[in-house]
């Protein structure tokens, strides 16, 4: 079998003094951090549309770096990559991949010959998991990018169109469950709209939520106990996504009533373009129970498109980490890479690159916010920052005690409020995260 990345070794952990740019300083896969590997802990996941397909084309330009992997033939192409995939996960020691269906294997004439060359390319990945202990982290259908989901998929005005989705999903979940993946997800590429000028946008909402209806009920029936997911957007390509941000998402799923059947495949990117923070896109699915996986990437504040950057901001990693670990870490989740190197970094040796950036990152990331739960000054200051709630008038309010006017005469008896008005202490607790960033 032909070694794609003869010239790249095994990468070894080599610590944080390492000035090797083919080693990790901060990943140790065998270590235990926070009672768990670090294997366990991160889930790292390779993106197959990036790392196999993605060749730096962009809008301005053709691409950069060849994906051909030494193949012409679209078939043989599809096996190929399988095999430098696999090549490529264990040199990172990577455990998990991520797959769109035509990413995997392309489309053929019809719909039955694809799916026929895909279930060879399924099979050839299954055979490779046997092989070598890699697993499917999740899968998901490619309904965005050919000319029939122009106007969405599961939101399309074409009756036609949705069935031809439906189809194609269906094919896409058999093959997660052939393969064993944990999980499945949908992300509306082209779910959306570009004006409501020619959009009925309620009946277009009501058609994904049955399509969502119909996969997650076909899952389970064909023995599917893994996670659904919906990976939040609030643009590009369509100016208006449906799923917006985890907030609306989960707004969307309990209108429906699919909110026991999903989680949230949360991207940092994504979580930038809906100008929120990374944390706060992760924070709001823990408090509302959808935490589930994880996109991990990072876009550039300067630009405002979805860039799709290998992560190397420590501080979103560690706040990232942080929230992982408060919702009990992944379970049928992971981090995936869904990054690209940039279309300038186009050799071989720049996959590894970037994923040694990004797996460094985040084990970093993993380090400081089990320091930064050990420590538990930060935790500690929200705790009595809030302690009115515990006891008192607080406690009465939470335990539906005080009425209205309860609270009037509460009010009137205590007078001006002063003597409640603590310090939000923000800087403090930056001062604290740094120390704790810095010094581990």
């Amino acid at each position: 079998m032909t070694e794609f990345f003869a010239n790249i070794p095994k990468i070894p952990y080599e610590g944080p003094k390492s000035t090797n740019p083919l080693a990790f300083k901060y990943y140790d896969p065998d270590a235990v951090v926070g009672g768990k590997t670090m294997r366990e802990q991160l889930k790292f996941a390779l993106s197959w549309w990036h790392t196999m397909g993605g060749d730096g084309t962009d809008m301005f330009g053709v691409g950069t770096a060849d994906k051909t992997w030494g193949q012409k033939d679209p078939a043989a192409r599809a096996i190929a990559k399988v095999d430098a995939a696999f090549e490529i996960m264990d040199k990172l020691s990577i455990d998990y991949y991520c797959y769109h269906d035509r990413d995997l294997s392309p489309e053929y004439g019809s719909l039955a010959e694809t799916n026929a060359e895909f279930d060879k390319v399924v099979a050839y990945c299954r055979k490779k998991q046997e092989e070598t202990g890699k697993k499917l982290l999740w899968g998901t259908a490619k309904c965005f990018d050919h000319p029939r989901y122009m106007h969405g998929a599961g939101t399309s005005p074409s009756a036609d169109v949705f069935a031809y989705a439906a189809a194609q999903i269906k094919k896409a979940i058999e093959s997660t469950v052939e393969l064993g993946g944990s999980g499945y997800v949908f992300w509306g590429g082209r779910e959306g709209y570009e004006t409501l000028l020619n959009t009925n946008m309620a009946l277009e909402q009501d058609n994904m939520a049955r399509l969502m209806r119909m996969a997650v009920d076909y899952g389970r029936s064909i023995g599917f106990k893994g996670d659904f997911y919906i990976e939040p957007k609030p643009k590009e390509p369509t100016k208006h996504q449906y799923d917006f941000d985890t907030a609306t998402v989960i707004g969307f799923l309990r209108k429906y009533g699919l909110d026991k059947d999903f989680k949230m495949n949360i991207e940092a990117n994504h979580a930038t373009l809906a100008q929120h923070t990374f944390q706060h896109e992760l924070r709001v699915a823990r408090d509302n129970g959808f935490f589930g996986s994880i996109d991990a990437n990072q876009g550039d504040a300067l630009l405002g498109w979805d860039t799709d950057q290998f992560p190397t901001n420590a501080y979103d990693a560690v706040l990232c980490m942080y929230e992982v670990l408060k919702a009990g870490g992944f379970t049928n989740g992971g981090l995936n890479f869904d990054a690209k190197a940039r279309r300038g970094s186009f050799t071989p040796e720049d996959i590894f690159y970037s994923y040694i950036a990004g797996m460094d990152t985040f084990a970093f990331g993993l380090r400081a916010a089990v320091k930064l739960i050990e420590d538990g000054r930060i935790d500690k200051f929200v705790e009595d920052r809030y302690s009115s709630w515990n006891s008192g008038i607080g406690k009465d309010i939470i335990d539906g005690k005080a009425t209205m006017a309860d609270l009037e005469k509460y009010a009137l008896e205590k007078g001006e409020v002063t003597d409640s008005l603590g310090s939000g202490r923000q800087e403090m607790l930056e001062s604290i995260l740094n120390q704790i960033m810095f010094t581990l």
